[in-house]
């Protein structure tokens, strides 16, 4: 259990970390930017769908008793 919530915390750290390098490149290089925009988004969504699924396997495993 501990795993799933470890990647989705990581999960968090690469959309912030994509958020800043799409700043940094909004006027060097806007393609650059637009690949980072792309990783931020999937980032949020896969920790959203990790969060999702950590919770209803912490529900399941609590409700079989």
């Amino acid at each position: 259990m501990k795993s799933y919530k470890i990647s989705e915390i990581l999960y968090w750290v690469i959309a912030v970390v994509a958020t800043y390098e799409s700043f940094n490149q909004w006027n060097d290089n806007r393609q650059k930017a637009y690949i980072f925009i792309g990783f931020t988004l999937l980032s949020v969504f896969m920790a959203l769908f990790r969060r999702y699924y950590r919770k209803k396997f912490k529900n399941r495993g609590n409700t079989s008793q």
